[in-house]
């Protein structure tokens, strides 16, 4: 079985357990948006009994490869409702970092428990009770992630990002979201929107500004500094950590962001 990337692959290795072998074409700490997909890659999809994509963009490189072959392909965002990206070139086009929210990751493992099981039926039930022990971290941690944000002075529950990659994160949390680009962006903020996410973390007296692991803090830093608050560069997104970081697996990512921002704005 293959996925295109480290965190997908790495919820498909949870619930698969021993029924079914995992890659990811990607290497920990590797861009997503912008792979190139190898002619190493094309050999493997080949021979893949089931290939897993995110969908909505993000692992559209891969899509001419799948087109070759007869293997089953899920999408994993099918089973998300979508948020919409709101500027930039891709505005209207759904933001792709579902997994980041427990919920919508749990989406994920419903839809991995489903495929996979038709893949390997012996193994079903096995299959099945992985999912639902995984759902059940998922939700803890949204718990979690929930009642810290509830103890945030109301104005300060803001979470504020260089990438736009945690909409349903914060949407779920109770958060207001502010970027300095947009989703896809490559890392590019305007004088504007470096201007108007300065004036937010003034206004509403935010503690912490984030970054995430793979772009560039600069900026970022800068707004810290001149603001006078703390910065954060840890959150982990597109990709997870070697083994010997803080996000080496799926659930680390999601429970190391969950800590970091709720250390960060006090919740």
């Amino acid at each position: 079985m293959l996925a295109t990337f480290t965190v997908i692959a790495d919820i498909a290795r949870e619930v698969a357990g021993d029924a079914a072998r995992v890659e990811s074409l990607t290497r920990p700490g590797v861009e997503v948006h912008d792979y190139e997909p190898t002619p190493g890659d094309l050999v493997r999809t080949e021979g893949a009994d089931l290939v897993v994509t995110n969908g909505w963009g993000i692992d559209d490189w891969l899509l001419t490869l799948v087109e070759r072959q007869d293997a089953p392909h899920v999408v994993l965002s099918d089973a998300v409702d979508p948020i919409a990206i709101e500027t930039g070139h891709y505005a209207g086009n759904p933001n792709a970092h579902a997994w980041v929210a427990p919920g919508e990751g749990a989406r994920y493992v419903e839809a991995l428990r489903v495929a996979i099981g038709d893949l390997v039926p012996a193994e079903r039930a096995a299959i099945d009770e992985r999912a639902r022990a995984l759902t059940a971290r998922l939700e803890s941690l949204g718990e979690r992630l929930r009642e810290g944000v509830a103890r945030v002075p109301a104005r300060q529950r803001v979470l504020v990002t260089c990438e736009g990659a945690f909409s349903y994160l914060a949407r779920d949390a109770g958060l207001d979201e502010a970027s300095l680009w947009p989703v896809n962006a490559g890392g590019q903020g305007t004088p504007q929107s470096i201007a108007e996410v300065a004036a937010i973390v003034e206004e509403r007296q935010v503690p912490t500004v984030f970054c995430e692991s793979t772009t560039h803090p600069g900026t970022q830093e800068q707004i810290a500094r001149d603001a006078g608050v703390r910065f954060d560069g840890s959150l982990h997104v597109d990709s997870l950590s070697t083994p010997d970081g803080p996000a080496p697996t799926y659930l680390a990512l999601v429970e190391h962001d969950i800590e970091a921002v709720l250390e960060g704005l006090g919740g």
